[in-house]
């Protein structure tokens, strides 16, 4: 009985509907966050149902005899707790391998993959387009769907953290150093980020928005960044003059 509402739990909530995912980055850790919360709400109820059924068998006991030595069960227990952190450490590492997740030191970017730069200013948020001529935008990134995208993030004077919860996105933004974080947004919208790390009188207002498009919007989305900044925008070869 205890195993079958362990086992109905579990999937319950692994059945149950979740929100499209904002970006590849946010569906890699919302995914290991519903293993784990698979693993341990049956867990739990395992537990808990054990410790009832206990209570109420030998609730009028007024004789408990002592507790006698159990091989089998102590071997089973061992055992079933060694596979659950298996289980949980084979899942966070397989996740946290990713590259949208975390991205290796020496990965380059290729000049043909969508970069922005990110630079914390004081402070505001400064985001460099160097695919389309490295003209800048502030406290505004536009990014195309589907399309792997590469943040730079480095910053100017003091420390900054570059945060985008909904997208599942962070990255500190040091001076003198280049900190990069990869992702594929998957979801068109505008996501909300700001600074994560106390930077001083300015740190609450230091708020940018993510603009997410599909690819075939995405040119014009930059033209009209381009020229709202007083560029020219130059649609044969994609970037942006002046």
């Amino acid at each position: 009985m205890v195993w079958g509402l362990s086992v109905l739990a579990g999937l319950a909530v692994a059945t149950a509907p979740v929100a499209a995912a904002s970006s590849s980055t946010d569906r890699l850790i919302w995914g290991l966050n519903t293993k784990l919360l698979v693993v341990a709400i049956t867990i739990s109820l395992l537990v808990e149902g054990i410790l009832i059924y206990t209570v109420l068998r030998f609730r009028n006991n007024d004789e408990p005899k002592p507790t006698l030595e159990n091989r089998r069960l102590e071997i089973t227990w061992t055992v079933a707790t060694a596979l659950v952190l298996l289980f949980v450490g084979v899942s966070a590492f397989t996740v946290l391998a990713e590259p949208d997740v975390t991205m290796p030191g020496d990965d380059e970017i290729s000049p043909d993959e969508t970069e922005i730069r990110v630079v914390a200013e004081t402070w505001a948020w400064n985001f460099y387009y160097p695919n389309h001529g490295n003209f800048s935008t502030t406290n505004e990134v536009i990014v195309p769907t589907n399309e792997t995208v590469y943040f730079s993030v480095t910053s100017k004077r003091w420390i900054h953290s570059f945060h985008v919860p909904d997208m599942s996105l962070k990255q500190d933004a040091l001076p003198g150093q280049v900190n990069t974080i990869r992702t594929v947004p998957e979801e068109p919208g505008t996501y909300q980020g700001y600074c994560a790390e106390y930077c001083g009188v300015g740190h609450s207002g230091m708020m940018f928005t993510v603009t997410v498009v599909p690819q075939d919007e995405y040119e014009d989305e930059l033209a009209d960044a381009c020229e709202a900044g007083g560029g020219t925008w130059d649609a044969t070869n994609a970037t942006c003059q002046g």
